[in-house]
């Protein structure tokens, strides 16, 4: 049988071949974006008496209520908006599930969407399975936004900008002046809508993160997405939620309910008792010092360690060691070094390779003394 491939050009991930590699060689795996050390003991406390309770069966389609004014007042607290929980509020299974339900629910074949690159690998499929054309515009080499280069790809049929602050790899975070560019971008193209992914948005260290919530003008045109995995470090349930103003959220539900229709439930009662107890204003903290470890372990090393200024990634040039391209040199890495990390021209449409590796330090101090002591005898 000759089976058509709706998605010809998708094989494994660098992120899933760099994993088996690690494991496979037994190298310290820095490559895939998870911690390695417990969950907070509350949480954990939590889950263990929430599943003596009757939470076990389906939770409503858009989330346990008590999950919704949870994060309603979180987002209050956080961004000074007042979100309408039953309308505007959408409980996933995950960030990426909630990326795949917008751009499916939003975006229709002939439509353009735009993505930043360098890009996490979850923004284009979907765009191809709506039957819409991906623009993929370059960052500039400071991984921040080109807005001449991005109004001029920016036009009628242009239904859906991608952006992504804190930025997955570069651990950039936008400035102000960017914001205030996509808000008068907003107002010249009416019909232009924008994906924010914000999961790392509690995750950001001297420079302060502007969230779309704070905006009137975006969040009323604006899918903003993120991410319990992230903010608490759960990667593994795999749960977030959207904020989006009803009109938008009405059609991202339709889709939603046929995709999932609801979320984890053990998983949702936990985390709406767990946010009485946490403060997410404090998450920075604890990963800059991990952040502030890696970066003090590297100083010695031949790697140029670029500015880091939110989510738990580093990245670091290493054309000073190797004039190799990233991949081979990750690999490389991988089996003569004992250290897995993530190539950042993988990220990039057209394979564009600067000679920039990505580093997790969301891992426990014996982890990043151990890969650090390895990088520094490279």
């Amino acid at each position: 049988m000759n089976l058509q491939s709706k998605l010809p050009n998708v094989g494994t991930t660098i992120f899933t071949v760099m994993s088996k590699m690690a494991a496979e060689h037994k190298a310290i795996n820095l490559s895939q974006g998870f911690p390695n050390f417990p969950i907070d003991p509350i949480l954990e406390e939590i889950v263990r008496q929430k599943t003596k309770e009757n939470v076990h069966q389906y939770a409503p389609m858009a989330g346990l209520p008590i999950l919704l004014e949870q994060i309603g007042k979180m987002v209050d607290e956080q961004y000074h908006r007042n979100v309408d929980v039953a309308t505007e509020v959408l409980v996933t299974a995950g960030a990426t599930q909630a990326i795949f339900t917008t751009i499916q629910a939003l975006v229709h074949p002939g439509d353009e969407v735009i993505i930043l690159d360098p890009s996490y690998d979850c923004y284009e499929s979907p765009v191809i399975l709506a039957g819409a054309k991906s623009v993929r515009i370059p960052l500039n080499n400071d991984f921040l936004p080109d807005w001449d280069r991005i109004r001029s790809y920016t036009n009628q049929k242009t239904k859906l900008l991608i952006i992504n602050n804190p930025h997955n790899p570069s651990g950039k975070v936008w400035n102000k002046e960017d914001i205030l560019e996509l808000e008068r971008l907003i107002l010249d193209f009416p019909n232009l809508l924008i994906l924010s992914d914000e999961v790392y948005e509690f995750i950001h260290f001297e420079k302060p993160h502007f969230s779309l919530n704070s905006s009137q003008i975006l969040r009323e045109r604006s899918v903003i997405v993120s991410s319990f995995g992230k903010t608490f470090h759960i990667t593994g349930w795999k749960i977030g939620y959207v904020i989006a103003p009803t009109y938008i959220m009405n059609e991202l539900k339709k889709v939603h309910q046929f995709l999932v229709f609801c979320v984890n439930s053990v998983a949702q009662a936990s985390l709406a008792e767990y946010m009485n107890h946490v403060d997410v204003s404090k998450l920075g903290i604890f990963y800059k010092q991990k952040r502030d470890e890696f970066r003090a372990q590297m100083i010695n090393s031949r790697f140029e360690l670029l500015p880091c200024e939110g989510t738990y990634f580093q990245v670091a040039r290493y054309n000073k060691i190797s004039e190799e391209n990233d991949v081979d040199f990750s690999k490389r890495l991988v089996l003569e070094h004992g250290v897995a990390t993530i190539p950042l021209s993988v990220f990039n449409a057209d394979g564009s390779d600067k000679k920039i590796l990505r580093f997790c330090f969301a891992k426990d101090e014996k982890t990043i003394q151990d890969a650090t002591e390895r990088l520094c005898k490279i």
